[in-house]
């Protein structure tokens, strides 16, 4: 929307101009400094506004200012150029016309005629260059200061001009194959120093997004998205999933057998063991030898058994541990009874304060780890990062098939993009110009574009003066 304005002015009269840039007084046609007019009192009615602009332009940097300062100084240098030409033509047509009143020779007349024209070409573009910007010597001429009046117009426009012919989706197509993004792209990462350098800056990425999320926020995040979805899964039937499995591969075997060494090993190594407990459960009123003979047959019995057990890969005990397995993964999947059991036994350990605590960690710990991790350029993680991506740059550099894939996903994903978003895209030039002040936005667009607008002015003189010789020179002729 167009901010309230006051009577149109010349350029020195601008109440848009920021507070690091000099206004530039409005010139006559000679290049001579006009008053300037102060300003009128509907336009105290936005001085809030232009004052809130000010306060923005303060913090531009010093680059654009010295940028800006330095086209000022070009423009100012051409405009002067422009008005010598204006001045120089002026001046030759004072003194050969003066000359020519006085009965001087013949070609004073072609010469005069040659500096009226020259004046009259170089007044007519000045008007016209002028009329862009700014009402010529602050007059409303109509159709004059067509920039500050139609900078909307212009802006939709231009959008419409950049979304056609810019964004159009076989243009940028055609723009990405040729560029060759994905070559260009490997063969820069296939570099390790360029690897290391994509490392580096991921590792800061990854320090910022760490640094900024509350350890709360993450830890109710972890609670919703790991403990509550462990709670709500069952247990019972994908463990009894996996016991099948392992069984059908029969690698529990291994640890039956090592249950059976253990076994022997013990009853092989506490004979003592075994002759005291069998020396407590004997009646008091049993003699000891008798106790003492009975433990040791218990005992060879109990050895011999476990060694059976160990050394007999078909043993009953064994067959009978397997379809109590077989049994009991059934069971898992589909007994319900079982299933509660199972899930009395989660809850009971996912409510255990230990459990609890080391849920409560986990983000700290985590956290933890990947901030060292992203800190230290040696560590393991940074190491794979790294070796990962100037793999992944090594594959793109030589594998065509895989560039031409990976392309033909960049010119897909960008041609729907603009396709589907280009008017969206465009807009913020339409919008950005609709923003600014009309003189704001003349003074602009004059800073950029002025100093070349002022060789219109020079060949205007020349021209004129060329054409108006001509003319004359015809009309003597034919006299």
């Amino acid at each position: 929307m167009q901010t309230a304005q006051g009577p149109d002015r010349g350029a020195g009269t601008r109440s848009d101009a920021g507070p690091d840039e000099p206004i530039d007084p409005p010139t006559d046609p000679l290049g001579r400094d006009v008053p300037a007019v102060g300003p009128a009192p509907e336009d105290r009615t936005t001085s809030g506004a232009r004052s809130a602009t000010r306060t923005s332009s303060v913090g531009m940097s010093m680059v654009g200012l010295t940028d800006d300062a330095d086209k000022r100084a070009r423009l100012r240098r051409m405009k002067a150029v422009a008005l010598s030409f204006l001045l120089g033509a002026a001046v030759i047509w004072v003194i050969f016309r003066l000359w020519e009143g006085n009965g001087g020779p013949a070609f004073t007349g072609y010469v005069r005629a040659a500096a009226e024209a020259g004046m009259i070409g170089g007044l007519a573009d000045w008007f016209a260059i002028t009329a862009l910007f700014r009402h010529p010597l602050g007059i409303k001429v109509p159709h004059t200061a067509l920039i500050p009046r139609k900078k909307d117009q212009l802006g939709q426009s231009l959008s419409g001009f950049v979304g056609d012919n810019f964004l159009a989706p076989a243009v940028v197509a055609d723009k990405l194959r040729t560029a060759q993004v994905t070559a260009r792209v490997g063969s820069w990462l296939a570099s390790p120093g360029n690897a290391a350098r994509v490392t580096a800056e991921l590792a800061t990425v990854v320090r910022g997004a760490v640094t900024v999320l509350r350890d709360d926020e993450i830890q109710a995040v972890v609670d919703q998205a790991v403990t509550r979805r462990v709670v709500a899964q069952p247990w019972g039937p994908p463990l009894g999933r996996l016991l099948a499995g392992v069984l059908a591969d029969g690698s529990h075997r291994r640890l039956v057998d090592l249950i059976c060494d253990r076994a022997y090993d013990w009853v092989r190594n506490n004979h003592e063991t075994v002759m005291a407990l069998v020396s407590r459960q004997a009646p008091s009123w049993s003699p000891r030898f008798v106790d003492g003979l009975i433990a040791d047959r218990i005992y060879a019995e109990a050895l011999s058994f476990a060694w059976a057990v160990k050394a007999d890969p078909d043993h009953p005990l064994r067959k009978a541990i397997d379809r109590f397995l077989v049994s009991f993964a059934g069971d898992l999947q589909d007994d319900p009874e079982t299933g509660e059991r199972v899930e009395a036994i989660k809850r009971q350990l996912l409510e255990h304060p230990d459990v609890q605590a080391l849920i409560s960690r986990a983000w700290a710990t985590g956290k933890a780890m990947l901030l060292d991790a992203a800190e230290d350029p040696s560590s393991q993680l940074r190491l794979r990062v790294t070796d990962g991506v100037t793999r992944f740059g090594e594959r793109l550099d030589t594998d065509a098939e895989l560039r031409d894939k990976i392309d033909g996903w960049i010119v897909d994903a960008a041609g729907y993009v603009v396709g589907r978003y280009s008017r969206e895209i465009t807009t913020l030039i339409s919008d950005t110009v609709e923003r600014w002040d009309g003189h704001e936005a003349s003074r602009k667009i004059e800073l950029q574009v002025g100093r070349d607008l002022q060789f219109i002015r020079i060949n205007g003189t020349l021209v004129g003066a060329l054409v108006g010789l001509a003319i004359y020179s015809v009309g003597e002729l034919l006299v």
